[in-house]
């Protein structure tokens, strides 16, 4: 897997691009329809990001998708900086801060294994979704710690293995239904249709295999990587960090109607991780 792959793939599929109709070069509405739907199903982030002090912090964020996050930390006070993988991203989140006119320091397109700041500029990096699409993560929090002051501080969000989602729905519900449809032959079209091509392609086995199966149950069955975190996992990934305080939300693991149970804190998708340079 290599990182030009990653960035085709995400410059193609921007970031929750589908599931608000697309962008239609109107960006005003795109963003309202957007934000709308990003926080209605994901209310937990603003209250998650209202518990952190961003206020007269320089602050960059890593992977941007449509500069949602981007605003609200503005709006909480960060001196904000952004880097995203992809151009489209970048163009984006750049007219969505001109159209709101929200001051910033820098925004460029870059990779996080060789981020284009010096050192020592941050107090806080913060990456919501993105550092577990990354292969090389360790190369990626080495230059995180590097950008970051002594003391500094890494928010990130990733994708929980101990989750309904990774244990329940992607490792057997989808598993076992891909089995049955590839078996019976049957293709009742949408993402089944991708999925099932992913598998006479790659080999039915190899692709039901959960360290491949997990890639293509996370953003969509093209998506080329993605990886679940546990705490031991996070601290073997993330070696130039200390884990401060940790906590999950989202009940999130479709096609389970679970997204009201009471259950998020225990089993949710999105693993909130807060951690200081060593």
């Amino acid at each position: 897997m290599t990182e030009e792959e990653i960035r085709q793939f995400w410059n193609a599929h921007p970031c929750g691009d589908h599931q608000v109709s697309g962008l239609n070069n109107d960006y005003e509405k795109f963003f309202q329809r957007y934000d709308a739907f990003r926080y209605r199903k994901e209310a937990h982030i603003l209250d998650c990001l209202d518990k952190i002090d961003f206020r007269n912090k320089r602050v960059l964020e890593i992977g941007l998708g449509q500069g949602a996050d981007s605003e609200q930390l503005i709006r909480r006070g960060a001196i904000w900086s952004g880097v995203d993988l992809t151009q489209e991203s970048v163009d984006r989140v750049t007219q969505r801060l001109k159209l709101r006119n929200l001051p910033h320091e820098e925004l460029v397109r870059g990779s996080a294994l060789s981020l284009p700041f010096s050192d020592g500029r941050f107090d806080i990096v913060f990456s919501h979704g993105v550092l577990h699409h990354i292969p090389e993560v360790r190369q990626a929090q080495k230059e995180i710690a590097r950008v970051l002051k002594p003391g500094g501080d890494l928010i990130a969000m990733l994708y929980a293995r101990r989750s309904l989602n990774y244990w329940l729905a992607i490792g057997l519900i989808r598993r076992a239904g891909l089995l049955m449809l590839y078996a019976l032959g049957i293709n009742p079209g949408g993402v089944y249709d991708q999925h099932l091509k992913n598998a006479h392609t790659r080999g039915l086995w190899r692709y039901l295999k959960i360290r491949n199966f997990v890639h293509h149950n996370t953003d969509g069955p093209l998506n080329p990587y993605s990886k679940v975190y546990d705490l031991p996992t996070v601290r073997a990934d993330f070696p130039d960090f200390t884990i401060m305080q940790w906590h999950q939300e989202f009940m999130h693991a479709p096609p389970l109607p679970v997204s009201r149970l009471p259950l998020a804190r225990a089993l949710g998708w999105h693993l909130w991780v807060h951690m200081k340079r060593k």
